[in-house]
């Protein structure tokens, strides 16, 4: 697969070369260049109206405490901060954009199989939702209160919000033609029809009219929006209909709005006459209301319907009081979430002026915060489309592989007798989940000799194996505890729903630290072997979700090193009791000591090399945002270190800037799996880290972190290929330049490799 250029025209490449220039930004009072001048007075002219779219059970309180707060981060970089240029960040939001511009790229691609770039533009769309729903509502929230904090590039949040609406107007525009011009088309040519009402046979069209009498219609509520009937509460991410009709007697117009329920398939599978099984049909359910629009509205006339979607602030944080209860107060913020102020009002293209601003008026949404769609809104929808059975025009199957330490899946060997061999690293998906790090806690759910199982749970699966495991053991009388982090943001509800179901079952529950999250994977077995107590420890960079080991890169280790094994019951401590311990002999945690010890590792090699050692540091991670750790990497780079990133989404750092990074290069690989593990090793001081922590302040600041020292060189050894893979010339990916851009990378060849398939090959993976 050739990745595809996202340096489009309306890239955020120009904000950023302003700032190498030191060039002011000209923030137009706040708004991107107009597009159409909008105002939300009636009486203004068409043109005057349309402006950029796109803008911006319950557990004691005890069981919850808080830590002090982090000391400052003890740098050991040889060159003072000052010495470095003022504009040498990139920011953070625009390089989230050109992440999702990449994401877009990949649907883009026409080497992919079709069917999997139908689910890369949902998943561009599902990202889009939830960087509105936070990051954006956090800097409305800054603007609005008058907060006078600038970005690290030094913008407003007025500045940043003009940037992203520009460029999300274009990539909004971008993503629509993706599917309207090439993938709708091309899955026509295959047999699979995404149509309108009209483009139905009469025959169909019958069929889905009683569909439509008999199972939507007694579903939809039509509101009317009159002196006697408000304006109705829009939830969020919700579809709807803005609909105007007319009283034929009075000749007076209303509008009214109809909900498209989300409880049925958005997208409706019309079965064939005669039944054709290449042939999938489809009609968006919007569509078959709009069609029946009558039915709802009788003896009136509808003169006019659109679609609209409204995206609200959902970036909320717990008012945690030591004196109360953090789940009741969980489950107020809870409540209060779907009531958040809009954030963004998704329309079609074709909306009336007069029904626009109406609901600009009634939904009090900032005409900037308006995007204009060209087609169907919601393309999220798209992931319904993984079930049309085409192979051929999907992904081969991937059957992750049994790791050999772990023996075949039909003759396992025990988990612990392994361990106590030596080390393992698993390297999810390619080794199986399933029998490497849930076989770990099912067996010690099951062995009469395990004394204690303590796991920490940020985000697992509905059906989870793990959660089984825990309630088994817990039921067969051993010592479980969970630390269910019920701020795992969207996942509360089912986290508290977890948290509940492991108590009734026995589990002692905390549910962490005042004003942090607790985001480690870490997991312990406490086993009786003899006269001796061995503890049996896995730390990952992934949940403890086994449907997302499938999807996600990770990696862990599970070992029964004794110093490992006495750093995560001291880390547990701290945990579920009131233990405030931040430094550990073999892991790092945060907030206290990740920043700190990266910072420190930088450091001694920059030392090392100028002592004549061989150097070279090496990252991989989901982000790269921190900027005492970027300024590290800077003084590494002017002391000749050379530093290779691989980061997935965001990058601030600025690769390739004479006298300042020349020696750093950035690169970012996106594919069938979402790279998620985090990698640093620093090869003159020989030490490498894996962990859930990556370079952000949320995780260094914010959060219970964990990274673990690897020292065996069997398993640094595998480390070190991973990186062999993502830096080889001919690894497909993207590479950043000084000045902001993502370059696909290599241009063109017949011997590209795919870093993804390369591992899956070494794994002996089959997909």
């Amino acid at each position: 697969m050739k990745p595809v250029s996202t340096n489009d025209g309306g890239t955020p490449n120009s904000a950023r070369k302003r700032k190498t220039s030191a060039a002011k930004p000209e923030p137009d009072n706040g708004t991107a260049k107009p597009v159409r001048a909008r105002k939300t007075n009636s009486s203004t002219p068409r043109t005057a109206v349309r402006a950029t779219r796109g803008g911006s059970a319950s557990r004691p309180a005890q069981e919850f405490r808080a830590l002090p707060a982090a000391p400052p981060a003890v740098t050991s970089a040889p060159t003072a901060v000052e010495s470095l240029p003022d504009d040498r960040y990139f920011n953070r939001e625009l390089s989230w954009q050109d992440f999702n511009a990449r994401v877009l790229a990949l649907a883009e691609d026409e080497s992919q199989p079709l069917l999997e770039r139908a689910k890369f533009l949902a998943i561009f769309a599902s990202n889009l939702d939830e960087f509105y729903m936070v990051r954006v509502a956090g800097l409305k929230r800054r603007d609005e209160t008058g907060l006078p904090v600038r970005s690290a590039d030094g913008l407003t949040p007025r500045e940043q919000l003009a940037y992203i609406a520009k460029r999300n107007q274009d990539l909004v525009e971008r993503h629509t033609n993706a599917f309207e011009l090439h993938l709708r088309p091309q899955l026509a040519d295959e047999d699979i029809h995404i149509v309108g009402w009209n483009d139905l046979t009469g025959a169909d069209q019958l069929r889905l009219s009683n569909y439509f009498s008999e199972q939507i219609f007694p579903v939809l509520t039509p509101l009317a929006v009159d002196p006697a009937h408000p304006f109705p509460y829009i939830s969020g991410l919700s579809l709807n209909l803005a609909i105007t009709v007319r009283d034929p007697e009075a000749g007076t117009e209303r509008f009214a709005r109809v909900k498209v329920p989300s409880n049925v398939p958005r997208l409706m599978r019309i079965e064939q006459q005669p039944r054709e099984v290449r042939t999938a049909t489809f009609l968006p359910l919007e569509e078959l209301i709009a069609a029946h629009l009558g039915e709802l509205f009788t003896g009136m006339e509808v003169t006019e319907h659109h679609a609209f979607r409204v995206t609200r602030n959902a970036d909320f944080e717990v008012e945690e009081d030591r004196d109360e209860d953090l789940l009741q107060a969980l489950e107020r913020e809870l409540a209060q979430r779907r009531f958040g102020p809009p954030v963004r009002l998704e329309v079609a293209q074709d909306m009336s002026e007069h029904m626009l601003e109406l609901l600009l008026r009634e939904l009090e949404v900032d005409p900037r915060d308006v995007v204009e769609v060209p087609g169907l809104l919601d393309l999220t929808c798209l992931h319904q489309l993984s079930g049309v059975d085409r192979k051929e025009l999907k992904d081969r199957p991937f059957v992750p592989a049994t790791h050999p330490a772990f023996g075949e899946r039909e003759t396992p060997k025990s988990v612990f007798a392994t361990l106590r061999e030596g080390d393992v690293l698993v390297h999810h998906p390619y080794d199986s989940f399933s029998t490497s790090v849930q076989r770990f806690i099912e067996q010690a759910a099951a062995d009469s000799k395990v004394l204690a199982i303590k796991q920490t749970l940020y985000r697992t699966s509905g059906d989870s194996p793990i959660v089984d495991a825990l309630i088994d053991a817990a039921e067969a009388g051993k010592q479980v505890v969970a630390l269910v982090e019920i701020k795992a943001r969207f996942d509360e509800q089912a986290n508290i729903t977890w948290a509940r179901t492991l108590e009734r079952a026995g589990v002692h529950v905390v549910y962490g630290l005042v004003g942090l999250k607790t985001h480690c994977k870490v997991s312990m077995v406490v086993r009786q072997e003899g006269s001796t107590i061995r503890r049996y420890c896995h730390i990952g960079t992934g949940n403890y979700n086994p449907k997302t080991a499938r999807l996600y890169e990770d990696l862990g280790i599970l070992t029964a090193d004794p110093t490992i094994g006495a750093d995560l019951t001291d880390l547990f401590n701290v945990l579920t009791g009131y233990s405030r311990q931040d430094t550990y002999r073999n892991i790092l945690t945060s907030p206290h000591g990740i920043r700190r010890g990266i910072v420190r590792a930088i450091g001694e090699e920059i030392e090392l090399a100028r002592a004549g050692q061989t150097a070279g540091i090496r990252i991989k991670c989901n982000s790269l945002v921190d900027e005492q750790v970027i300024d590290a990497l800077y003084h590494a780079s002017q002391a000749g270190v050379p530093v290779d990133i691989v980061v997935r989404g965001i990058c601030a750092l600025k690769p390739g800037v004479e006298g300042l990074s020349e020696n750093i290069h950035v690169r970012s690989i996106l594919g069938r799996f979402l790279e998620h593990s985090r990698i640093f090793t620093f090869l003159a001081g020989g030490t490498r880290w894996i962990g859930s922590a990556d370079m952000m302040h949320r995780n260094l600041d914010r959060r219970i972190e964990a990274l673990v020292r690897v020292k065996d060189p069997k398993l640094t050894a595998q480390l070190d290929y991973i990186f062999e893979s993502a830096l080889h010339p001919s690894t497909r990916c993207w590479v950043l330049g000084s000045t902001g851009e993502w370059t696909p990378f290599p241009a063109s060849g017949d011997d590209v490799r795919d870093h993804q398939v390369e591992l899956a090959k070494r794994h002996g993976a089959a997909g």
